[in-house]
């Protein structure tokens, strides 16, 4: 590194003030020392001088050891290290490791104290006999001896007596050199030697290294204070090792010497211990004297920069105050046009919202005529059908054709519901209205449709049923149906000559709720992995390229998948191609406990009076004249005598001028429909059960059927058994709360 001549006038000021203040230190004036290592150090930071830097920080560690304050020495010493890395100078690197070394001694940590003796040993010993402007080769033998001595004193203290003896001999192959003559290092090399053959119970050759320690240390021309103490402890050692040897004489006067170098130490240590003292409390006013100055010079440069800052920040606010006004006045000109534009845009909005609303309002109109349109006549179809095939006189082949005919409108049937849930799904308007189920019968009727089908694919379907299910939950039939047959139709859509099976399995149950997990498995083809993530969306079929061979809109899956969530549930799909796949879904049920007693105590009722269907009257609403012969062949099967109108008026009519014990009211009718007839009724008789029997939506006609006066609403075409059920628990409540001498139960064939 080259220096100006500035500079090198500085370096030169840095050596004179380290000389200086050295030797203060030497004539034990430590205050006057401390101020000039400090002074040189600030003069060496100004212009990275690292050696000077180095040499005012050993200095400075040096008095602070003296001053025992350890931890403001090795601050010190580990500048010194960094500074002496800086400029590569192995001797200035070893002399800091050594003193921390030195300092670690007392701090129980042996690996760290080792680890620093043996880095000064590997600097020392790279550049030990190299020439060197700053030093000499009578520097570096005495600093490797001091460090071999030093670890070796180290390992003895910890008994590690082999380690220290490698060291001292590295160290005596040094010291029997001609060229080393430092008396007071030979004379500590021989005392630890001893302490080593003390240690190994080797008493006379310790003896033989005690007294030849004390010949060198004798050759000193003045004793000072480490003489003292080294001497000390040297006859303290020799007396131990004389007295086990029992040479007692030899140890009594070598423990009087001990005395006396001990005296002697102590009363020059006391007098150190004053100047320490003294000393002490000089630099802790020097330091607060200087810091009370760098604070005074911090504040005044505080001050000045903070007044510049504030100038600054002064300059950069009006320069964004400017900036802001011009963003302001550009943003109000955008702002206005923007304005213009949107109030166009929100015109536009609101008549493309209003197009919008009465498109959703025409689609939902459009599909409920729609359905309204096909479930009629699909009202006539399912039931004639039924009809139809109840008679005995039919062949095989005119069977499976009604059979076949049964099937298809029952599946059209099913696609118009989806098509119906589909849109309420959309809009929200899916609702779950749970009433009482008999779980096993459920199930029974929704794989009683699917005769047909199996026939047609050659499938086996088993059915499979806990027995520790409870036999009557509360739950919303119509969606689980739904979801049953939509996940069962779909199976059987897939196989062919396999075997569909339909698991209800307990899960767990407590006083009010049973755990139910409901499965579906075929051994189909299975699905795609890549496929499985989709076959839930809408219009999703497996093949789209070729879908001839399988009905379906696309809508079984998604619809099953979205009412399962209205359960707080989720399909979950396991499958594998060639191998199957299995649909299953764990849904929480209220136990109906109320239905669960009835049924028990009707078990126990020894007589049981009963109407028969013989001794009731019905009145038939219906102006379509298939749906009359359904609904009428449906009564007169099981004995109920009927009348039937064909519009709201005539109906009003007869009610007048006849008794009857229940009325099926169709919703559109001419002339008055079922909501106005319903509604005149009311107005003269609360107790007889009027029942919608309507092709619409039944979700439409839930929210409002009390407002309209009905007791109940079916939706054609319909599930016999709740058909009927409907008629006998209505017909139930109106008898007991018109007479109290019994419970009347109609009990029906179907």
């Amino acid at each position: 590194m080259t220096y100006s001549q500035n500079e090198r006038e500085a370096i030169k000021q840095i050596d004179s003030i380290n000389s200086s203040a050295l030797k203060s230190y030497n004539e034990s004036k430590i205050v006057k020392a401390f101020n000039g290592f400090n002074t040189a150090k600030k003069i060496a930071d100004s212009i990275s001088d690292n050696y000077g830097i180095a040499i005012s920080n050993l200095n400075l560690g040096n008095i602070y050891r003296l001053m025992h304050e350890n931890a403001n020495a090795k601050d010190s010493y580990s500048s010194m290290l960094k500074a002496a890395k800086a400029i590569k100078d192995n001797y200035l690197i070893a002399n800091a490791y050594l003193n921390l070394a030195t300092l670690t001694k007392d701090e129980n940590e042996s690996q760290t104290t080792i680890d620093l003796f043996k880095n000064a040993l590997d600097h020392i010993s790279k550049n030990q006999y190299l020439a060197n402007e700053n030093y000499n080769l009578s520097q570096y033998e005495n600093l490797l001896v001091k460090i071999r001595i030093g670890l070796a004193e180290f390992y003895i203290e910890n008994d590690f007596l082999e380690e220290a003896q490698v060291n001292l001999l590295r160290a005596e192959d040094i010291i029997n050199k001609e060229t080393f003559s430092n008396n007071y290092q030979t004379g500590y090399f021989n005392y630890i030697y001893g302490v080593n053959f003390f240690k190994k119970e080797l008493y006379n050759n310790a003896n033989e290294k005690f007294n030849k320690a004390i010949d060198f240390l004798n050759r000193e021309h003045a004793t000072n204070d480490d003489t003292s103490l080294l001497l000390s402890k040297i006859y303290k050692s020799l007396s131990l090792s004389y007295s086990a040897t029992d040479s007692e004489e030899q140890a009594y006067l070598a423990l009087l010497k001990y005395d006396e170098f001990k005296d002697e130490f102590l009363n020059k240590e006391k007098v150190k211990e004053n100047a320490i003292y003294k000393s002490r409390f000089l630099l802790a006013t020097y330091k607060n004297e200087a810091q009370l100055a760098n604070s005074e010079k911090l504040y005044q440069l505080k001050i000045a920069d903070k007044v510049k800052k504030i100038n600054l920040i002064i300059i950069i606010a009006l320069i964004l105050l400017l900036a802001t006004l011009l963003i302001l006045y550009k943003y109000y000109v955008a702002k206005r046009r923007l304005s213009d534009v949107l109030k166009q845009q929100n015109a536009e909005l609101e008549i493309a919202k209003n197009d919008a609303l009465k498109s959703s309002e025409l689609k939902s109109k459009f599909i409920s005529n729609v359905s309204h349109e096909l479930r009629t006549p699909l009202y006539g179809v399912v039931g004639l059908t039924s009809i139809m095939l109840e008679n005995s006189n039919l062949d095989e082949a005119n069977v499976k054709y009604l059979k076949s005919l049964k099937y298809s409108g029952d599946y059209l049937l099913n696609l118009i519901n989806d098509v119906l849930q589909v849109s309420k799904i959309e809009s929200k308007k899916l609702e779950i209205n749970n009433t009482t189920v008999h779980l096993r019968s459920l199930i029974q009727n929704v794989t009683d449709s699917f005769d047909y089908s199996l026939g047609e694919s050659n499938n086996q379907m088993h059915i499979f049923i806990d027995e520790r299910i409870p036999e009557f939950i509360l739950c919303d039939k119509l969606r689980l149906s739904q979801v049953l047959f939509n996940l069962i139709g779909n199976s059987i859509k897939f196989t062919q000559n396999g075997n569909i099976s339909i698991k209800a399995n307990f899960k767990e149950i407590d006083s009010e709720k049973v755990l139910i997990a409901f499965e579906v498995v075929d051994d189909g083809p299975g699905i795609s992995k890549e496929k499985q993530g989709s076959i839930f969306d809408n219009f999703i079929q497996l093949n789209e390229n070729s879908n001839t061979g399988y009905q379906g809109a696309g809508l079984g899956l998604s619809i099953a998948s979205k009412i399962v969530k209205l359960f707080n549930s989720t399909i979950e799909l396991e499958s594998e191609l060639g191998v199957g796949s299995t649909f299953s879904f764990v849904v929480s049920f209220k136990i109906d406990t109320n239905a669960i007693e009835q049924i028990k105590s009707e078990k126990d009722e020894d007589v049981l009076t009963s109407y028969s269907p013989e001794s009731l009257r019905i009145l038939i609403a219906e102006d379509n004249k298939i749906n009359q012969i359904v609904t009428g062949n449906l009564l007169k099967k099981e004995n109920f005598q009927y009348d039937i109108v064909e519009n709201g008026l005539e109906a009003l009519k007869a009610f007048k001028n006849n008794t009857y014990d229940l009325i099926l009211m169709d919703i559109n009718m001419p002339l008055m429909d079922g909501n106005e007839a319903t509604l005149k009724i009311r107005e003269f008789n609360n107790q007889i059960p009027i029942i919608a029997l309507t092709a619409s939506s039944k979700d439409e006609l839930m929210l409002n059927k009390l407002d309209k006066g009905f007791d109940d609403i079916i939706t054609k075409p319909f599930d016999n058994d709740l058909f009927f059920n409907t008629i006998n628990k209505l017909i139930e409540i109106s008898k007991t709360k018109g007479n109290d001498d019994g419970i009347r139960v109609i009990k029906f064939s179907s």
